[in-house]
């Protein structure tokens, strides 16, 4: 791994721009699809699912880093993941209480709700332009532009 790479994937300081972020989540989701294509040539692999699962821990902890410094341009915590990551699954997950889903209209709300917190997730980390200049979290990437 270059010099480059390394601080990019697997650090949490500093700053990245948009076009660094999604350059990462294309290369997260290229990884992703080509594994899930071994994977049907190796559906009863032990040894694949066990190298599969170590690349997606990595992928995990890599796009943490990623999003952190991504929060971090717009000058915002990388604390605020947990609200991206964390709230859609658990809003989604509410419905494991399907007795109470069969007596009530309350699930397409908690649906609309996961929805609209992964596009806020989206759109902040993908869309909105880091802050001018320095912030707490280091120089402004775009500057010698």
């Amino acid at each position: 791994m270059n010099s480059y790479l390394g601080p990019l994937l697997f650090g949490f300081r500093g700053r990245i721009n948009r076009a660094k972020y999604w350059i990462a989540a294309i290369a997260y989701l290229s990884v992703m699809i080509a594994v899930s294509g071994l994977g049907f040539f190796f559906r009863f692999s032990l040894v694949f699912f066990g190298v599969a699962g170590i690349l997606l821990l990595a992928l995990i902890v890599s796009n943490i880093f990623v999003g952190i410094k991504r929060l971090h341009d717009r000058g915002k915590s990388g604390w605020w993941l947990l609200v991206f990551y964390l709230v859609p699954i658990l809003l989604h997950g509410v419905p494991l209480l399907d007795v109470v889903w069969e007596l009530t209209s309350l699930h397409p709300i908690f649906e609309l709700a996961s929805a609209a917190v992964s596009i806020w997730a989206v759109v902040e980390l993908g869309f909105l332009r880091g802050t001018p200049g320095s912030n707490q979290y280091g120089p402004d990437p775009l500057a010698g532009r």
